[in-house]
């Protein structure tokens, strides 16, 4: 009997999805705090983590990282509501099973379960995937890259055509979800370099103790907990490409070695003596603007010309609506074979919903809700009935007046120092908790701190 860690702090909500999971066969340890979690996971045989996002004592983003960083082939499934699609798409990246949005379908529900536990099993054998930070497989490898039938994907695609040969390093730019480590591959898979491996670094995962190690490798006693040797992303790449996903997390002493690692082609382990030679393409991408971050100095300048010989963007999916019923019947058409399931299209209202929906999570939450559609469908057309509450009552964006509109910019940014404000009183200043509910790093924070006359 597989034993199932679920960490939920409404508590009705823990005892239906308890309840539920042992009527269909899985034995479920419960708690409600993300400590109390990991305590179990430590002491259990645990299969599988289904947490939610917000909790009392910290988020399941804290969970998810903990579990990956120490069992790489464990999954962990994310409970999240629409508010927080942005997060559930960055849990994606970070080496999440998959996210599921309230309020829970049981039959959702279960499918997933179902799939993660079968994903996670030793005997099953793992798929050829790339490799991640996290030491699981990319997300973004489920799908076979779609080129989409707009201009914007056609443009996309001939800029892939030109740089793809060359040895120049990239940035690619764009929202979370819009398929940027999709275009990273293509980009090695068209170049010359297609034999070597592509290795994907979440650098926003990466903790700033231990981010030179991931990175560049440490020797045996290079500091307390260095027990071995160990190889960085930078030597597992070589011959091959680097992806290094939201470069600007990276802090500053980060960034010269990275810096170094660009111009000298060499790097040296944490620890050691010597200097390693290496032979990688650099792919970098954020959804930062990482000019702006240079000019205000939270980004070396140096760096970023180095790294921006060539950029791409990934347009979200709300500008480039010629593409979203072509990737909505890709997504179908997977779902229906992999839940063995025969619908064949969408209804006409279903099609309006979809084309005024603004996107936020972008084509990784097309792909869920298209997959949750298929499986409460079944067969025939999907009809209004199975779509979430949230999209059908989001309100479709409406055209900014250019003359009277505030300038954007400057109203976002007055909108997060209020938010951050807000925060730091409702937490009494408390900088760490502030970060964790914000959901940035605190080195991100404390630049805005700064930024805005907080600190």
């Amino acid at each position: 009997m597989a034993k199932i860690l679920l960490i939920e702090d409404d508590l009705t909500y823990s005892k239906i999805i308890k309840n539920f999971l042992e009527k269909n066969g899985y034995e479920v340890l419960s708690t409600t705090r993300v400590n109390d979690g990991l305590g179990h996971f430590e002491k259990h045989k645990i299969a599988l983590t289904i947490t939610d996002y917000r909790l009392p004592d910290g988020t399941g983003m804290d969970v998810l990282e903990k579990i990956i960083h120490h069992h790489p082939d464990s999954p962990v499934i994310l409970i999240t509501n629409y508010s927080d699609i942005r997060t559930a798409v960055k849990s994606m990246k970070m080496g999440a099973f998959e996210y599921i949005t309230k309020p829970i379908n049981p039959d959702e529900l279960l499918l997933t379960v179902q799939q993660a536990l079968r994903k996670g099993r030793p005997d099953k054998a793992p798929a050829k995937k790339a490799q991640r930070s996290t030491g699981q497989a990319s997300a973004s490898s489920e799908l076979d890259y779609q080129i989409g039938q707009s201009l914007q994907a056609q443009q996309v695609e001939k800029h892939i055509d030109l740089v793809a040969p060359t040895d120049l390093s990239i940035i690619v730019l764009g929202e979370s979800g819009t398929g940027k480590e999709y275009i990273s591959k293509r980009i090695h898979q068209k170049s010359q370099r297609a034999s070597g491996p592509f290795v994907a670094v979440d650098c926003g995962a990466l903790s700033k103790e231990l981010a030179g190690s991931e990175l560049f490798g440490h020797v045996k006693g290079a500091f307390t907990g260095a027990i071995d040797h160990k190889t960085g992303h930078f030597e597992n790449a070589n011959g091959g490409t680097i992806f290094l996903d939201e470069i600007g997390n990276l802090s500053y002493d980060i960034q010269i070695k990275l810096l170094r690692a660009i111009q000298e082609r060499r790097i040296r382990k944490i620890g050691g003596n010597k200097d390693i030679p290496i032979d990688v393409r650099i792919i970098a991408a954020t959804n930062d603007d990482l000019q702006e971050l240079a000019r205000s100095g939270q980004f070396r300048e140096d760096l970023f010309h180095r790294l921006n010989e060539f950029s791409l963007k990934a347009q979200p999916l709300r500008e480039r609506k010629e593409d979203l019923m072509f990737f909505a019947k890709l997504f179908m058409e997977k779902s229906n074979a992999g839940l063995d399931k025969n619908v064949v299209g969408f209804s006409p209202e279903v099609e309006k919903i979809l084309l005024q929906y603004h996107w936020p999570g972008n084509l990784r939450e097309l792909k869920n809700i298209i997959r949750r559609a298929v499986l409460l469908t079944g067969e025939g057309l999907v009809q209004p009935e199975v779509i979430p509450m949230e999209i059908l009552d989001s309100e479709p964006p409406q055209p900014a007046d250019i003359h009277s509109a505030k300038d954007l910019k400057s109203s976002f940014e007055e909108q997060e120092k209020m938010l951050i404000m807000k925060t730091l009183e409702e937490l009494k200043f408390n900088k760490s908790k502030t970060a964790k509910v914000l959901n940035m790093d605190r080195k991100t924070l404390y630049n805005k701190l700064e930024k805005y006359g907080l600190d």
